[in-house]
């Protein structure tokens, strides 16, 4: 798309667009299936004062003409770590390995159907680490299919207390560590 630009950036970098995060995330969500309200939005800003505080922060942003269009994020979970307590128990070798956990990934609706998302999450993961790249998503959202042509698969589910239970979706990032 003419005039967007793509940045990567770590924690330090991330403060500095907490507003424009929280924005986005606030237009993402109170949009169906997710029809989120302020409750929620304080939640995020607790989960996102977290997630800059993890191992291994990373978030890459589009920008055109320097609003903020779409987000990326994620930090490493270790080893023996799982994605939430209660969540489906997934295969021994996965909770074993270390993982990429995208708690975000948003695109402003003016952005979508155009490659943007894509591209965020590409630019996000193709350089972690990390075997495996996990995250929670709504299984009525639309995006929902994206990531099965993007080869997500789910193990399981996490049933949060503000909103429905969601899949749990894992993407093996390295050919050398299969499940």
């Amino acid at each position: 798309m003419e005039g967007l630009t793509y940045t990567t950036t770590d924690a330090v970098g991330a403060r500095q667009l907490t507003d424009d995060v929280r924005n986005l995330y606030v237009a993402v969500y109170a949009e169906p299936p997710y029809n989120e309200g302020p409750e929620h939005v304080r939640q995020f800003r607790r989960w996102w004062s977290n997630h800059l505080r993890q191992p291994g922060f990373a978030l890459v942003y589009a920008a055109d003409a320097g609003r903020v269009a779409g987000v990326a994020y994620g930090h490493t979970m270790p080893g023996g770590e799982w994605i939430e307590p209660g969540a489906d128990e997934p295969p021994a070798r996965l909770r074993a390995a270390d993982k990429v956990l995208v708690p975000e990934w948003m695109v402003d609706r003016a952005y979508r159907g155009r490659g943007v998302g894509r591209r965020l999450l590409s630019m996000l993961l193709d350089a972690r680490p990390e075997p495996y790249a996990v995250l929670a998503a709504n299984s009525q959202a639309p995006v929902r299919r994206l990531y099965e042509r993007m080869g997500w698969r789910q193990y399981g589910r996490i049933r949060p207390k503000m909103i429905p239970d969601m899949d749990v979706l894992v993407l093996r990032l390295s050919s050398e560590d299969a499940l």
